[in-house]
């Protein structure tokens, strides 16, 4: 077996987006298709490793977020069958509501930023359960559910290692930091801290986030999540009880997150990369509805 981590780089910049291809001993694998606007990267990645689009037959994604699976059904209109969490798995065989909901946000940058979301017809999808197995190119899949940074979330155990999405946070392998993205609607604390525990008791001897790369030393990446899980809903929170608007608590949030990497030492283009990675006025929306929610 052969894992090859291939840069999708997202708006330009590297090590942002990774999809992850496995080299079974029955053939390639793909973890993550990207968004449509990384095709072309995804495709010249593989074709250096000796794939076309046409060889992959099999596509995992953790989860149906843009920057995880919008390219999905691009994929599948190339032969691919798609693997997605059955919660989210009917947004993907009909993305109309996901598209309508993207486009208020992005407007007119929603191409530029993410391609074209296609439908992915029903008999090439197939919905996972926690617990369930993927058989692929002569390897197994051990799905594991995953809630907290969104509700329809799944990480894939593939003997010791795991394919971990957004669960593990976001990391830039060339900084030492870590970012948590909590975008509405689905952020929750409470069910993240839990599946923070449910990775730690797997002992994995590697992870490999979509943002971004392998990760070795797998129980310091844990134990910096937690806190700061804990200090970011915080953050929000307080700002929330002062009266600050959306506006206000946003600038107060990348105030605080510029302290953290002027402190970790990042350069301007690390910071750049979590930026592009993590949107810091979106966590600050999904962290406030979760509040919003419990009140």
């Amino acid at each position: 077996m052969q894992i090859e981590t291939i840069d999708l780089q997202f708006k330009g910049i590297s090590q942002t987006i990774a999809s992850y291809l496995i080299i079974g001993p029955d053939g390639p694998i793909l973890i993550e298709s990207g968004p449509g606007s990384t095709t072309e990267a995804l495709v010249s990645g593989l074709a250096k490793h000796g794939f076309v689009p046409a060889d992959i037959k099999h596509l995992l994604v953790t989860h149906i977020h843009f920057d995880h699976a919008g390219a999905a059904g691009w994929w599948a209109k190339q032969g691919a069958h798609v693997y997605a969490h059955h919660f989210g798995a009917k947004h993907l065989i009909d993305p109309s509501r996901l598209i309508a909901s993207a486009t208020r946000i992005y407007g007119d940058a929603m191409d530029t930023l993410w391609g074209k979301l296609l439908p992915i017809p029903a008999e090439q999808l197939t919905s996972l359960y926690d617990g369930d197995t993927v058989e692929a190119a002569g390897l197994t899949f051990e799905v594991i559910e995953t809630p907290g940074h969104a509700r329809h979330h799944h990480i894939y155990r593939l003997g010791d290692i795991a394919f971990t999405g957004d669960a593990t946070a976001v990391i830039i392998p060339s900084a030492n930091l870590t970012d948590l993205p909590a975008p509405p609607p689905e952020f929750d604390r409470e069910a993240w801290l839990h599946t923070l525990d449910r990775i730690e008791a797997e002992q994995f001897s590697a992870i490999y986030p979509t943002h971004f790369g392998r990760v070795d030393a797998v129980q310091t990446h844990l134990d910096s999540i937690r806190p700061l899980l804990m200090d970011a809903s915080t953050f929000v929170k307080s700002k929330m009880d002062d009266g600050l608007t959306r506006d206000e608590i946003i600038a107060a949030y990348r105030k605080w997150n510029e302290a953290r990497a002027e402190q970790a030492g990042l350069s301007p283009h690390q910071i750049a990369q979590y930026a592009a990675a993590n949107p810091q006025d979106m966590s600050v929306d999904g962290i406030m509805r979760y509040w919003r929610k419990k009140s």
